[in-house]
């Protein structure tokens, strides 16, 4: 029996050998230690290659058939890639969706004309990439790609509730719904309404009339000029002018008395 049990004992260790030899022969050899001051390895971590195509960006995430159209026609989606080649500051576009643009009223674009839907599409646009975060320490107004932030150069106010983001245009309150895309300097957010500017949906006042010109006042006329007096002057002969009768009868008075006479002393014969 003790023999029997001896087996069984160097039996079980034969096998306890074994199993160590093959664990240590499947293993793969460790790789030599790295000296202290060898430059750390980094992983190759797949990056985007090229520049961020908005129409690609929209198409992909669907229900932006009229803003893609509205980008292409005006030529802004070529705008924003090309300027996105050139620049380090990015771009933050604002995309309503299909249904912010059957909100409109009817007949909205179309009363635009091709220079209105240019400024429409640039008044959607960043010319800076904004994180949601970069927006709750933003200084209002913000300058769009249409103009600047004085009033009347386009510009738009963005404000926070927590992590909501809202957008006023002066006309339109609108709030961001959800990032599309957001990387390489590209900035794509869902909005809820098309972004009216007032430049171009508000009635601008006419012109004030100019006012009527003043009447002209007649110029006063000068007085004639008073004769200047000789200093020696040459004292003139008063004119006497008389009835020719009366000057007949004084001159022949004479004659007209003795004529009565001779009259009245043959009348008497």
């Amino acid at each position: 029996m003790h023999t029997k049990m001896t087996k069984q004992a160097l039996f079980s260790l034969s096998l306890v050998f074994l199993s160590l030899c093959s664990t240590t022969l499947g293993q793969p050899a460790s790789a030599p230690a790295q000296p202290a001051d060898a430059p750390a390895q980094t992983a190759n971590i797949p990056t985007p290659r090229g520049t961020p195509d908005v129409i690609k960006i929209l198409q992909k995430a669907g229900g932006f058939t009229i803003l893609i159209r509205l980008l292409r026609t005006t030529a802004v989606a070529d705008q924003i890639k090309g300027q996105l080649d050139n620049s380090d500051t990015g771009f933050t576009l604002f995309a309503p969706t299909d249904s912010a643009f059957s909100d409109l009223k009817s007949g909205t674009l179309n009363s635009l004309n091709n220079e209105e839907k240019i400024r429409l599409m640039q008044f959607h646009t960043l010319p800076k990439f904004y994180s949601l975060e970069n927006f709750q320490t933003v200084t209002n107004p913000v300058r769009t790609q249409a103009g600047d932030t004085n009033p009347g150069d386009y510009p738009l106010n963005v404000t926070t509730a927590g992590s909501q983001v809202n957008i006023s245009t002066g006309l339109v309150n609108a709030t961001v719904s959800g990032t599309i895309f957001s990387a390489k300097q590209l900035a794509v957010y869902r909005v809820d309404k098309v972004l009216l500017p007032l430049d171009i949906f508000v009635p601008k006042a006419p012109p004030a009339p100019a006012p009527a010109p003043l009447p002209v006042k007649p110029k006063a006329k000068k007085a004639a000029a008073s004769p200047k007096s000789s200093s020696t002057t040459t004292p003139s002969t008063p004119t006497l002018v008389v009835d020719s009768g009366v000057v007949s009868l004084t001159k022949h008075g004479i004659l007209v008395s003795v004529g009565v006479s001779v009259f009245i002393a043959a009348f008497s014969l």
